[in-house]
């Protein structure tokens, strides 16, 4: 992919939810929530501190990891919807 994130922000692509609840139930697309995990694809050179030293990503290409239901901002990029957001939006990585 030709894009590169920006300082401390994160491309992101959503990991689907199931299409079944646990008791087997299917749930309908108008009632799905918007997951809040997703897989890393690019990661920017990371934020700089006052002086101008760079504070490297705590993150890598590859990792999933979950976010904020409201974080990022939705893109479309070569026909695939992916989310931009700041490092800080991501609550963890799942080991």
């Amino acid at each position: 992919m030709a894009f590169k994130p920006l300082h401390d922000r994160v491309l992101v692509r959503r990991v689907e939810s199931d299409e079944k609840t646990k008791g087997g139930l299917i749930i309908p697309d108008s009632a799905k929530e918007k997951p809040a995990e997703g897989e890393i694809i690019a990661v920017g050179e990371g934020a700089r501190k006052d002086s101008g030293e760079l504070i490297a990503p705590s993150v890598k290409e590859g990792d999933k990891i979950l976010f904020g239901k409201w974080s990022g901002t939705e893109i479309t990029l070569e026909g695939e919807e992916l989310l931009i957001m700041k490092e800080s939006d991501i609550l963890g990585v799942i080991a």
